[in-house]
């Protein structure tokens, strides 16, 4: 598909970092945003675009949203909208430093720098708690029926809508659980990956099993784990064509269903979620025809 931002289909890469902006200038985004139109492929560098920044060029996205907020016993899910997202891509740490200058620079008239994440690829694609993550993820074809939206129009067809958390592990509290306490919370066995059948209810695993709501949850992850100092968890990140298959899995996770909350929530919580739009690609550059851009 080359009316795609490819990096979304990509494997995680060896290292990564995002990118948090909030709009500074209502009147300069415009401008702003024609530049990093021209600077970005899509491959290497993923970009999203917020509610706030799409109402305030007096534009609408069909399908975007702002993310939503839960609370409950034992957990809070905050919704923390900005403008734009960009993930960096690469296996150069130096590299990623000096493409974020450049991103920064481009946008410095309209946009404020809020938040920088660098993240890792972990071993085999896993966790810090040393799980795998993303086992269920949809692959080949399936994956881009699951990603992008088709047979919507120009400007939409080949965008992606993607909500991107970041969730703070309190690894001590989970090493100090047992072997199968912490298999227990997942749902799978750290060793072999194997689902556990008769694993409890609250297991992460069974809680967001996709292919068990109606209709069938899957979103794309492209997941990473980050450090900063002796901080340490996941960004989470899911690529869909809508937002409604996240905010089910969601629902489910908090137990808004049936009252039973996730195992997750036991040794991990967020402190941000936002929802993003990642336009598609047009010869090359990023289509932002939508937004009269």
């Amino acid at each position: 598909m080359n009316n795609v931002q490819s990096g979304i289909l990509e494997p995680t890469p060896p290292v990564a970092r995002y990118l948090i902006f909030s709009l500074i200038d209502q009147d300069e985004a415009r401008r702003s945003l024609r530049v990093l139109r021209n600077i970005v492929d899509g491959r290497q560098t993923v970009v999203g675009l917020g509610q706030s920044l799409v109402l305030a060029l007096g534009a609408t996205v069909p399908g975007l949203r702002t993310a939503p907020s839960h609370a409950g016993a034992g957990y809070e899910v905050p919704s923390t909208p900005f403008a734009l997202w960009c993930w960096l891509r690469g296996d150069d740490r130096g590299e990623l430093l000096h493409r974020t200058r450049r991103i920064i620079d481009t946008l410095a008239l309209s946009f404020r720098l809020e938040h920088v994440i660098d993240a890792f690829t972990y071993g085999s694609g896993r966790d810090v708690t040393g799980y795998e993550d993303g086992t269920e993820n949809p692959k080949g074809e399936r994956a881009s029926e699951v990603a992008f939206v088709r047979g919507r129009g120009e400007g939409l067809d080949g965008s992606s809508f993607v909500a991107v958390q970041q969730w703070v592990h309190d690894l001590d509290r989970f090493e100090a659980k047992s072997t199968q306490e912490q298999d227990d919370t997942i749902g799978r066995r750290r060793s072999g990956n194997d689902e556990i059948e008769d694993a409890p209810p609250s297991a992460h695993v069974k809680r967001t099993a996709q292919e068990s709501f109606d209709p069938e949850a899957f979103v794309l992850r492209r997941s990473m784990p980050w450090v900063d100092g002796s901080r340490a968890g996941l960004v989470f990140v899911a690529f869909g064509a809508s937002f409604d298959a996240f905010e089910a899995l969601l629902r489910r996770m908090v137990g808004a269903e049936d009252g039973i909350v996730d195992a997750l929530f036991t040794f991990t919580r967020p402190i941000s979620g936002a929802f993003f739009w990642c336009p598609g690609m047009r010869d090359g550059r990023l289509d932002l025809r939508l937004l009269g851009v």
